[in-house]
């Protein structure tokens, strides 16, 4: 008879999840306090299920008339977005639950009808089609991480003379930042820093795009200008509306500290010198606005020990529990106190 191997993965345990769950729901809710994480939540709710008109309709009402209208915008709103047959199910199951126990006389009979077990049934039920798609949904997500980050450098890239750095954390399981290097000759390496406006996989697959474009032009133009407006023909070309990439893009010298730089509307680059922290500045339009934009190619010089930081805004809007935003005192901050210790 054969056995299972050893090293066959069990499935997890239900009651032993449970309690790792409650373990970890009362550690959170004693570090950010029960109040903190229920108004969060439907704060999550309401933007994910409310209008901004449904919003502003809301807050017109007095307090008490208010709390009625938000869960009835809210129930609106889950209904709205379930496919048709689940906003059924969904409806009939609240009705279900509403009626609850039904008597009818039949002669000389009471007839009891059982309502909430029904309505529990079909609750379930779209809770667990919706679950699905979720599920379904994730794994497709987490395939395309690993493809976008497959078509990223796998290391630091290696450039005589200089110390480079590069990294990338998506908000989302794929995102729209883009960091890539590139050597284009012997003489030059480039590196592209860019973040495509929105999240999630609309803005992975225009990253890609971009990236694609980048590397298939650069050989071809002697200038960033240049580059800048052939790339953003295309993606005005191509792109899709209210979709535009902001992008650094750094040309090195190997054992020299002169660079050619583009910025095509992202937050300008830090340079620390001697201990201090000036901004380059400003660049052109984002790509993918405009077909007719123009763009200009910034000359930047290094000396040993100086230190350039290109970044997105995704790191001066980063947000702690509180609500409070990373901001850019707080990243020069981190540039003077670490600079020197780049792995």
């Amino acid at each position: 008879m054969a056995r299972p191997s050893n090293d066959t993965p069990r499935e997890p345990k239900l009651f032993r999840t449970l309690r790792d769950d409650v373990g970890q729901v009362v550690e959170e809710m004693r570090e950010r306090g029960i109040g903190s994480m229920v108004s969060r939540t439907f704060r999550d709710l309401e933007r994910f299920y409310l209008t901004d008109d449904a919003r502003r309709r809301i807050d017109r009402r007095s307090s008490v008339v208010r709390v009625l209208h938000r869960a009835g915008w809210l129930i609106r709103g889950l209904l709205m977005k379930l496919t048709p047959a689940r906003r059924v199910m969904l409806a009939l199951a609240f009705v279900l639950l509403f009626l609850g126990n039904q008597r009818w006389q039949l002669g000389r009979n009471d007839v009891v009808l059982e309502l909430r077990l029904p309505g529990i049934v079909l609750l379930l039920l779209v809770l667990m089609l919706e679950l699905k798609d979720k599920l379904v949904a994730r794994d497709e997500l987490v395939a395309g991480r690993t493809v976008q980050l497959a078509l990223m450098p796998q290391r630091n890239p290696t450039i005589q003379g200089w110390d480079v750095w590069m990294y990338t954390e998506p908000a989302n399981d794929v995102g729209g930042d883009l960091v890539d290097h590139l050597p284009i000759d012997n003489s030059s390496h480039a590196l592209a820093l860019g973040d495509v406006a929105g999240k999630a996989l609309p803005a992975a697959l225009l990253m890609v795009k971009l990236q694609a474009t980048l590397r298939a032009l650069i050989p071809q133009f002697a200038t960033l200008a240049e580059l800048g407006s052939a790339v953003n023909r295309i993606l005005v070309r191509d792109g899709l509306p209210s979709r535009f990439a902001t992008l650094v893009y750094l040309v090195l010298t190997p054992e020299s500290g002169h660079m050619r730089l583009l910025n095509a509307g992202h937050p300008p680059p830090y340079v620390m010198r001697r201990g201090a922290i000036e901004e380059l500045p400003r660049g052109s339009i984002a790509l993918g606005i405009l077909a007719d934009a123009t763009f200009s190619e910034q000359q930047v010089d290094l000396g040993p020990g100086d230190v350039l930081v290109a970044y997105s805004d995704g790191v001066t809007e980063a947000a702690n529990s509180a609500g409070e935003f990373f901001g850019e005192d707080r990243l020069k901050e981190a540039i003077l106190e670490t600079a020197g210790q780049v792995p």
